[in-house]
């Protein structure tokens, strides 16, 4: 078990923490992304909603990616 903490995995601490990290990430992302536009244009469709969607999904990868990269980077 004490060998899974080695730098050999860290990739796998990388992909593990990325997936941890995604849901409640994209759901931030998109709870802000949907109360602005709803601020500045008004109610929002399910077309709308669901780019906004795609687009936090997106966002959230790539921040869950670099953030998880550089977390385990200073650990290992």
């Amino acid at each position: 078990m004490a060998e899974l903490f080695s730098a050999q995995y860290q990739g796998l601490w990388v992909v593990v923490l990325a997936l941890a990290l995604f849901i409640p990430v994209r759901n931030l992302i998109l709870t802000l992304a949907i109360r602005r536009h709803i601020r500045k244009n008004g109610d929002i469709d399910d077309a709308g909603r669901a780019n906004l969607k795609k687009r936090a999904s997106m966002t959230s990868i790539f921040l869950c990616f670099v953030f998880s990269y550089l977390y385990t980077n200073t650990l290992f």
